[in-house]
């Protein structure tokens, strides 16, 4: 099968979690001995942050990272009838600029040949309903929406006229327990700052259990402002910034605990949606600690593939249970890693799309016999 994706970028995950679960998508589909091709915006912010952080020698590192993965790069002048010559499956997503997303959707009623997907991983469709609806989404044959709140959006909204749940997943080839005798420190973190969007929370789960504690804690992340990197120095937690998704494991390895602390739209308005991390965490075996979210979905079995703390004094409690109890550590990381590799991986994901695709290919045809 000839794929075609479009996504914000597949070379940076500054700030762009979506990279991790895209990147392990294609690996998948190139294993399998799908022929799959990537373009990315000549512009990605992503990218651009990135080099100005850390210079054109991280992009090298996730070369070397992922040596079967490449990427194109294009502009505005981008050649859809080339571009998308022979493909069977083109998919879109949501980061894309609303000019891309209308062109390829004109490009498959007049030419056409494949499925076409448009795949949505944020809150926007509830936070920006305007954004989102002024994506032409007339000539895409479903929607794959990373939850069923966003799903249902889509259908009530009657921005799509199929839709279909798609959740993220871990790329267990990337993400995976690490054996290591070496101890860094009790807790890490591997978050992003963002708008300030989970202050409160990070304060209240974290910053305030880790400093009563007295843990010896570190977090990565980016764009974190000098208030919060204060904040944090003042409660004794290490500030170690970027973090390349592919070194997470090794990290992860290194320390006793994690968190995970959804941001407040997704507690909000996103029921049965949980992070990337979390998927990736319970992949890399180390333990985790919940704040609370509803997992509506029933993806994962809280008290047994995580904890959840309801508050501050409850996060305190379950972390220190897990650093002391070696049996309640080693059964929460082996059920979480479990439910992962069961029901969780990239391949699964993979299943479910061609299974998807399979089901809509007789009505794409349809629809271009009818042009």
């Amino acid at each position: 099968m000839r794929i075609v994706m479009f996504c914000h970028s597949l070379r940076s995950d500054w700030n762009h979690g979506n990279a991790h679960f895209l990147r392990g998508i294609v690996t998948e589909f190139i294993v399998r001995g799908h022929d799959i091709t990537v373009y990315e915006p000549n512009d990605a912010w992503s990218v651009q942050n990135l080099i100005a952080e850390r210079g054109p020698a991280a992009l090298d590192a996730y070369t070397s990272a992922y040596p079967g993965l490449s990427s194109e790069v294009y502009g505005p002048d981008l050649d859809l009838d080339e571009t998308l010559d022979g493909a069977d499956m083109v998919l879109v997503h949501e980061w894309s600029e609303h000019d891309i997303v209308r062109r390829i959707g004109e490009h498959r009623a007049t030419v056409g040949g494949y499925v076409l997907y448009f795949h949505d991983t944020h809150h926007r469709s509830i936070t920006d309903e305007a954004g989102v609806a002024a994506y032409d989404l007339r000539n895409y044959d479903a929607v794959l929406a990373f939850g069923s709140v966003i799903r249902d959006v889509y259908l009530e909204r009657g921005w799509a006229q199929r839709a279909y749940t798609w959740h993220e997943a871990a790329d267990v080839r990337a993400f995976h327990p690490v054996l290591t005798s070496a101890r860094a420190g009790d807790l890490v973190w591997i978050g992003n700052w963002g708008d300030g969007e989970r202050a409160a929370e990070l304060v209240k789960f974290l910053v305030e259990p880790v400093h009563s504690l007295g843990l010896r804690a570190r977090i990565h992340g980016v764009r974190y402002p000098a208030e919060a990197q204060e904040l944090l120095a003042n409660a004794g937690i290490e500030y170690a910034g970027w973090l390349p998704n592919y070194e997470a494991p090794a990290v992860f390895a290194e320390f006793g605990v994690t968190v995970h602390i959804p941001r407040g739209p997704y507690v909000r308005a996103l029921p049965g949606i949980p992070t990337i991390r979390v998927f990736e965490a319970l992949a890399c075996g180390i333990p985790l600690v919940s704040a609370p979210w509803d997992d509506a979905e029933g993806l994962f079995t809280p008290s047994s593939d995580y904890l959840v703390a309801s508050d501050g004094a409850e996060m305190r409690r379950h972390l220190h249970e897990v650093l002391h109890d070696t049996e309640l550590a080693r059964a929460l990381t082996q059920h979480g890693l479990n439910t992962i590799l069961d029901r969780h991986t990239c391949g699964h994901r993979v299943d479910e799309l061609l299974d998807i695709t399979e089901q809509l290919a007789p009505v794409a045809s349809a629809r271009m016999l009818s042009i």
